[in-house]
């Protein structure tokens, strides 16, 4: 019955926290009702890069609404393998969710902060930009996608090794896909400077993946 209880808890939190990702949802195709619909295209049009890009506001409340839901949905994945894998820990699940999140979300956010830098430094101001504004929308987007599992694998299906390392693979192909994606749109930039280019990419696409790792498992 102990067990049960603790169960029935763990999905109240969860529940709560799927409700403010769905109500964030809710609030942006409201407010942006055209631009989410464009949003939704991304994979199969060009239209929300091109038009909605323009001006590169990573920055604009579309982009910050729906960076939350990715920032819960992503969080949310990486507790559901800790939960799995650590099944015998004693902390609140809960707690191990906000640890989770708010070491992704820092990493994130840092990260985003070291590429606007580096642009600066290096006086590519635009280009970083409009780099940043398509990796935040193709995020955003496999975000969005990645509550779907979420949801099953919380109130449907309990989720085993080979189900969760399989969804890791398809969440590691589709960022390395949509990193593909966006170096082909950049491909002249990236031709005539391919010695920062490959020190960008293992400085700052390699390394912070290997350091928030750490974070989480600490």
């Amino acid at each position: 019955m102990e067990a049960i209880e603790r169960h029935i808890v763990s999905l109240d939190w969860i529940t709560l926290t799927l409700m403010g990702a769905f109500l964030l949802l809710a609030t942006v195709r409201t407010a942006y009702p055209q631009r989410f619909e464009d949003f939704l295209s991304l994979l199969s049009s060009n239209k929300f890069m091109m038009f909605r890009g323009k001006k590169n506001k990573a920055f604009h409340p579309f982009n910050i609404l729906l960076f939350f839901v990715h920032l819960i949905s992503f969080s949310l994945l990486f507790y559901l393998f800790f939960s799995f894998f650590w099944k015998d820990t004693t902390l609140n699940p809960a707690f191990v969710f906000i640890r989770i999140a708010t070491a992704y979300g820092s990493f994130v956010l840092l990260k985003f902060g070291l590429e606007k830098i580096v642009g600066n430094v290096f006086d590519l101001d635009p280009q970083i930009d409009s780099y940043l504004y398509q990796k935040i929308s193709y995020r955003n987007f496999i975000g969005l996608i990645l509550l779907i599992p979420s949801l099953i694998f919380v109130y449907t299906f309990t989720p085993t090794a080979f189900a969760l390392y399989t969804l890791l693979g398809i969440l590691v192909l589709s960022n390395f896909f949509s990193l593909l994606l966006i170096y082909r749109e950049n491909q002249t930039l990236i031709t005539g400077n391919w010695f920062y280019f490959i020190l960008y990419l293992c400085a700052l696409e390699i390394a912070p993946y290997i350091i928030l790792y750490k974070l989480i498992t600490i």
